[in-house]
Parts: structure tokens; sequence; C-alpha cells
């Protein structure tokens, strides 16, 4: 497996330490105990951040809004790391998809999109993550994603006609994120010097109307049918999905988000929450609370992750 992902990204097997020895092994003794949550901040901000190996660290935060009766919204947030001799393999797949259709179908086209890609691609690298592979594999991580967005698209066309949804879905492997979109949730790099770069580009006709010169920055926020969508998943016979592969943002934090949250609390409100929060878990739930503060007109779902290490 080491030998595969180092092919992918070019790690290089660390030196490894001199054993310890087997009188420093019968002379080492030592208690533990829990520590409590003040204790371990205490550690953390006299310490600094001090980390050996790369991880991710990923937190969701989820509601119904106020003026919904259901859920429409689905996510997947999956993480892991296979560590060993050689460099630390940080591995995570983060999906958020908004369905729509009514009479539930909506909450269908939505679970099957999270559920179908998050599984394909699951499935296409379970034998590197948890077996040792007999051989490389063919697709490339763009191949992966977009083969399973199109079976999700040909699913909800045939188990749930006449429903959509949108998905925005990151793999990250390694220090490269290979993202999935179609529709208008959003993926964005939130950096630690206070700046937010929208990684996707929304597939709505009150984007393709700006992009053409046809609404300003200050109609498109007044636009009366700034929902519309010209691209979902389940909807038209051929979908064209943006695939496409950027560095994870570090430091900083890749976001990934429904409109429920993006329409309705502004950037740097999202970037004060992230700056104030204790963690990440809370910033999720503080961003959830300030879109229902601000009426929760929509269904809301926001995953956060970070790369530490």
């Amino acid at each position: 497996m080491s030998d595969f992902f180092r092919k992918l990204f070019g790690s290089k097997e660390e030196p490894k330490s001199n054993p310890v020895k087997p009188e420093a092994q019968l002379t080492d003794s030592a208690t533990t105990a829990p520590l409590s949550d003040l204790q371990l901040q205490s550690i953390m901000t006299s310490q600094g951040p001090k980390y050996e190996m790369k991880q991710l660290v990923a937190a969701v935060g989820q509601s119904v809004g106020k003026q919904r009766d259901h859920n429409e919204d689905s996510v997947l947030a999956l993480t892991t790391t296979i560590s060993g001799s050689a460099e630390s393999i940080p591995f995570g797949l983060y999906i958020v998809a908004d369905g729509m259709g009514g009479h539930q179908f909506g909450e269908v086209a939505s679970n099957a999109a999270a559920r179908i890609v998050g599984g394909n691609i699951a499935k296409k690298f379970h034998s590197y993550l948890f077996r040792i592979p007999t051989q490389s594999m063919q697709d490339s991580l763009q191949e992966v994603m977009e083969t399973s967005i199109l079976e999700a698209h040909q699913y909800i066309q045939r188990e749930a006609p006449g429903s959509g949804t949108t998905i925005t879905a990151a793999l990250v492997v390694g220090q490269q994120v290979t993202i999935g979109h179609v529709g208008d949730s959003r993926a964005y790099a939130v950096h630690t010097d206070g700046r937010m770069e929208a990684l996707t580009r929304d597939h709505s006709l009150v984007k393709r109307l700006e992009e053409l010169g046809h609404l300003s920055k200050d109609e498109v926020d007044s636009f009366p049918h700034r929902n519309v969508l010209i691209r979902a998943l389940g909807q038209g016979e051929t979908l064209e999905a943006d695939i496409f592969t950027v560095r994870f943002p570090q430091p900083g934090y890749l976001m990934i988000c429904s409109d429920g949250l993006w329409g309705v609390i502004s950037e740097n409100d999202v970037i004060r929450i992230i700056g104030e929060a204790p963690n990440m878990h809370r910033a999720c739930q503080s961003m959830v609370d300030a879109a229902n503060a601000a009426g929760g007109p929509d269904n809301i779902s926001v995953i956060l992750v970070q790369m530490i290490g």
C-alpha cells in the first residue's frame, strides 16, 4: 500500500529510529488518568500544536432550518489515516447533497447521491486502505469521481424521476483534494489570514446571468429566481460535472456547505465564527445557529475539514 501512495504523491520513507533497549523498557513505568477539557486546552495553548503525523480532522453541522418541515440535505463524512514506517497518508471523503423535487423525492435523490458516490469511491480505495494491494488502480482519482457521480445521476433518473439534487464531493488523498461538483452547493478554502476562496462555481441561472453581464452583484443578491439550477443530478439526459484537483488549504480549512448556509450568512461571518470557535465541531454548530437566527429559510448542512501535522 505504501508503494502505491508513494507513486501517487512521491512520499519518501523516513529513516527508522533506534529501538528501545530492553533495560529501558523494564525501568520505564507510568500511570494514566483522563484529562479534563480544561487540562487539554491548557496543554494545547501552552505548547502549541505539535503533530508528528499528518492527519485530517473533520466536523459536521446540519439543521432542517426554520421554514422547512423535512430535511432534503444529505451529508457524508469519512476520515481515516494510514501510517507506518512510511509517511502517513490522510484519506477523507466529504459530500454535501441538496435535494429538490418535493414529496420527499428530494430526500431520496440527495441520499442516493451521497451513498452511491461515497460507496463507489470507498469501494475503489478499499483494497488500498484495508488490504495489501496486488495491483495498481487503473483509473485516475478524477475518473473515479466522475464515474461515481454519473452512476448516481442515472440511479436518480430511474428511481426518483422528476427529482434532482446538487452534489459537492471532496476526495482527500495525501495533500490533494479531488472535487466533483454539480449544482449550487459549494466548496471553499478558508485561509487562516482571513480569506475565503470559493473552489466551486454555481450551476445556477443567476450565476450564468451574472457571468454574461446581465446582472450586477447587487442584482444577483435580490434576484427572485436564485434557486433555479441549470445543472443537477437526475435532471437532463446528459450530465457534465465539474471535476478538478487542488491542494488542500494548509494552513486553513476545507469547507463544504449547502445554500442554506452560504446563501444566508456572509463570508465575513463564516471567517469570524471559525476564528472564534474553540473547536471545529463548535464552529459548525455556530454556523448552523447563525443561519437559523437569520431566518433559516432552507435546510442547512456544513462540513469543515482541517489537515494537521
